[in-house]
């Protein structure tokens, strides 16, 4: 029966090793190949996240657990990113793919990613029950990462309001990050994780950090092979690339009718990027030789900007726990508007309608927001819903 079980867990490992065999004996096998094998590595390794996953909440906090997960599905994110800030130090010209990349990362995340998990689940629940299902409840728990991500919002606006990402606010976040570590690590405490699911992590994390730089850059060559303008290549197909582990392993969860452990995942991973990512592209751009503060342009800001307020508007929408069908349309729709609005007036206008929707949906919820704001500083157990089905409003 074990076997039996081991079989996929082999398949997957299985997958990897032509992409590790390239990576790590410097073989170019040329940008369609490479993009296919790399991308297949990184697509295995994202279900061996989810089984182990799955797997370690039964001997961890599931909170830590859903936080681990995260952390490792982006770091695709982290290694594209710090690498442009990087390079930023001693090339400016890289300053704006760093704030492109992170941009564009930030709002597949929330406005293709959360929107699309919300809708499968749904309709996964839908075809369970056989009736029509409003929104996606989560459990009580998840207050505690939707605090840190409120608090994390407002102080984004700090960036474009300043038009820099300084050294002292990247500290600040950095540390609230591993705050946030330490907060979901404390909470329902069980046995120690067994050595296989260590194992599947620690794995996982490796392809996908030998995996995800090549299969960005393939990515990116095939699309200027095929006359695809640069930065529209850095702020949306690299990130959807370095996206692709988390996606893959919420929309799992979603399919197997474990909603909120879907948007628990993106939901987290949307904390860590906004406070541990975020918070690191200053520090990698003083070590590349930069200055004391990652400096934006116009253009920039205007993207940050844009980012802020469409998170804010997926805070507020989610401030009760409940995530309902109406928002994810509207978060997927003007996600997909943003395409259509390429100059900076229709961009600011877009900010706009983000805000005023939010401020909606914060009237709306406005009882919640001071428990919410207040979840991360509370001393509360961790008890994830991620193991049981979840919660539909019909």
């Amino acid at each position: 029966m074990i076997v039996n079980r081991l079989k996929p867990v082999g398949l997957c490992a299985a997958l990897t090793v032509p992409a590790l065999l390239l990576r790590f004996t410097g073989t170019d096998p040329g940008a369609p190949a490479g993009l296919l094998l790399f991308g297949l590595a990184v697509v295995a390794a994202s279900f061996l996240l989810a089984w182990a996953a799955e797997a370690a909440q039964v001997d961890i906090s599931g909170g830590l657990a859903i936080a681990v997960l995260a952390v490792i599905a982006v770091l695709p994110e982290y290694a594209v990113d710090l690498y442009f800030a990087y390079t930023a130090g001693s090339n400016p010209e890289y300053i704006a793919y760093a704030a492109a990349n992170m941009t564009g990362s930030n709002r597949l995340l929330l406005g293709l990613g959360w929107s699309t998990v919300v809708l499968v689940a749904l309709a996964v629940a839908k075809k369970r029950r056989g009736a029509t299902v409003r929104e996606l409840i989560l459990d009580a728990p998840y207050r505690i990462e939707l605090g840190f991500l409120a608090i994390a919002s407002i102080v984004a606006f700090v960036i474009p309001g300043t038009g820099q990402i300084s050294l002292v606010l990247g500290f600040a976040l950095l540390g609230f990050f591993v705050f946030y570590l330490w907060k979901v690590s404390r909470a329902e405490p069980r046995r120690p994780r067994r050595t296989l699911v260590a194992a599947l992590f620690v794995f996982a994390a490796v392809v996908i950090l030998a995996s995800a730089e090549p299969f960005a850059h393939n990515l990116i060559a095939v699309g200027t092979e095929l006359g695809v303008d640069r930065f529209l290549l850095v702020q949306w197909l690299a990130p959807l690339a370095s996206e692709a582990p988390e996606f893959i392993v919420a929309i799992l969860f979603a399919l197997r009718g474990k909603g909120d452990a879907a948007l628990g995942t993106l939901l987290s991973s949307k904390v860590n990027q906004w406070t541990l990512l975020v918070g690191s592209l200053p520090i990698a751009y003083v070590l590349g030789g930069g200055g004391s503060a990652l400096r934006m342009d116009g253009r920039q800001i205007e993207e940050f900007l844009l980012t802020a307020t469409q998170t804010l508007l997926g805070v507020a929408a989610l401030l009760a726990l409940r995530f309902p069908r109406w928002a994810a349309w509207t978060l997927l729709g003007l996600f997909a508007v943003q395409f259509a609005l390429p100059g900076q007036t229709a961009r600011y206008v877009l900010c706009g309608v983000y805000a005023l929707i939010a401020l909606a949906a914060l009237i709306r919820n406005r009882r919640h927001l001071l428990p919410t704001l207040a979840a991360p500083f509370r001393r509360a157990p961790y008890a994830s819903g991620s193991s049981r089905e979840e919660r539909i409003s019909v």
